[in-house]
């Protein structure tokens, strides 16, 4: 009797057929083909944001500077003696403080093109840094070079 039983079991209770597992495994081959190259460039994806957010700490702390003393930091360094900054951050591309490429401010050559060229100018005697940007020489995901960012 337990035989006859089982044999009239719903179909809804048994497995799955072999056509459904095609049909689920076609699904995952296709959601994996598209994760697959997403997921390849989330390193370098990260490194940029870090790049952007660390290139704007050391712009807004350059900026800082200069709108308290009236001239730019002689160096990056100035910077973390007069406490705008904690720490030089590292460039997340080339993992290093030591990397990152410092723009002298330029100003005239003399003061008849600009009267208030000298007012400008570091206690030191030098344009004082500017800017600054990445020193590594790698282009970026859409194929700008980080030394321009």
């Amino acid at each position: 009797m337990n035989e006859r039983i089982r044999a009239q079991r719903p179909r809804s209770q048994g497995g799955m057929s072999l056509l459904e597992l095609i049909i689920v495994m076609a699904i995952i081959g296709i959601l994996a083909a598209v994760a697959v190259p997403l997921l390849k460039n989330a390193p370098r994806r990260a490194q940029e944001a870090a790049l952007k957010q660390n290139l704007r700490v050391m712009r807004d702390a350059i900026e800082q500077h200069y709108a308290d003393k009236g001239h730019y930091p002689p160096s990056l360094q100035a910077l973390v003696e007069q406490e705008y900054l904690r720490a030089i951050p590292p460039d997340p591309i080339t993992r290093s403080t030591e990397t990152w490429v410092e723009v002298l401010a330029e100003f005239p050559s003399s003061a008849d093109e600009d009267p208030w060229a000298e007012t400008d100018l570091s206690p030191f005697g030098d344009p004082g840094v500017e800017d600054v940007h990445s020193g590594s020489e790698e282009n970026s995901l859409n194929g700008e070079a980080y030394a321009n960012w």
